[in-house]
């Protein structure tokens, strides 16, 4: 299908409430681009894979809306302006102009491909499907992993502080949990690693659809590999189906503000002598001290943190 592309050019001081106009007039996922530095709580909360390169803030936002060809785009467009033009009178909507191109829905899928491509976490390739291994990297440890609707290509500091230290701890009889699975990527590396059987959940079913098409392309088995759907945190009934004492490993590379309240629930689905590694806890000393603190009062105790960028790995064993 062909959509008609609007690039609604405004100021950052208007942008949110030129976002709320064009909801009010039933436009949905507008795509907003500015230069506004990243706040610490902004770069906490981005949580993906390839983060942005921002320049010095110049005063000016885009906003992107699409209009499929059934649509009365005239007289949408018209009452664009209109608002846009009283919105003037009490803020500075800047140019406002509206440049119309087409796009296809095509362009949307393959956009990643022009951004992800292979790379190495140590030795291990991380590589999407539409490329193949060089003859140079065919002793590395090959995963497949395309970037997706689910977190966790490999490429985000915080997924790689996780593939390091699952390597350092598992042995050829682990069991391991991974809470907040995304792709899937860190229990499938586990069983590369020598893992004889990985778990994984997740709150969204992006991520239990991505983790399943990501095993098939891997050639992971359903009886290696097992995923759910649920809150581990407050849902007892994945709770039960998780099981009990049951992990050598748990991963939990989700932000400091979950792993808080998951630490003393999941130790109950941790062997004795169990790890547990977390990561995506921003660097910053009180965070990690929250995840440190929630170790320890949970019976955990802290044996190793490790930093890449701005993140941070704390990894803990159950006594």
């Amino acid at each position: 299908m062909k959509w008609n592309k609007f690039r609604l050019k405004t100021t950052t001081e208007a942008e949110e409430i030129v976002s709320s106009m064009l909801a009010d007039l039933g436009i949905e996922g507008v795509q907003i681009e500015d230069r506004i530095p990243l706040t610490q709580s902004d770069k906490e909360q981005m949580f993906v894979d390839i983060l942005p390169e921002i320049d010095v803030d110049d005063g000016v936002a885009y906003l992107s809306f699409y209009l499929d060809e059934a649509e009365e785009k005239e007289r949408i467009l018209a009452k664009v302006r209109e608002e846009l033009k009283e919105m003037s009178a009490y803020v500075n909507v800047g140019d406002a102009t509206i440049e119309e191109s087409q796009t296809e829905d095509v362009d949307w899928v393959n956009n990643w491909k022009q951004y992800f491509h292979q790379f190495t976490v140590d030795d291990v390739l991380i590589i999407p499907s539409w490329e193949e291994a060089a003859p140079k990297d065919q002793d590395k440890m090959i995963i497949h992993i395309d970037p997706g609707t689910a977190f966790g290509t490999g490429m985000h500091e915080t997924t790689q502080l996780c593939i390091r230290q699952i390597k350092k701890y598992v042995t050829a009889d682990t069991k391991i949990l991974d809470v907040g699975c995304g792709s899937g990527i860190l229990g499938m590396l586990a069983l590369k690693f020598g893992a004889v059987y990985s778990v994984g959940t997740d709150l969204d079913p992006c991520a239990i659809d991505a983790t399943r098409e990501n095993m098939e392309v891997n050639g992971i088995r359903e009886d290696q590999y097992e995923v759910m759907i649920g809150n581990l945190i407050d849902n007892k009934e994945i709770q039960d189906a998780v099981g009990y004492e049951t992990y050598d490993i748990v991963a939990a590379n989700i932000l400091a503000d979950v792993l808080v309240p998951l630490t003393p629930v999941i130790v109950n689905q941790m062997k004795s002598g169990a790890v547990y590694i977390t990561s995506g806890i921003i660097d910053d000393q009180d965070k990690e001290f929250r995840v440190k603190k929630a170790c320890e009062e949970a019976g955990l105790e802290v044996i190793e943190t490790t930093y890449q960028g701005e993140w941070v790995s704390v990894t803990a064993r159950k006594k």
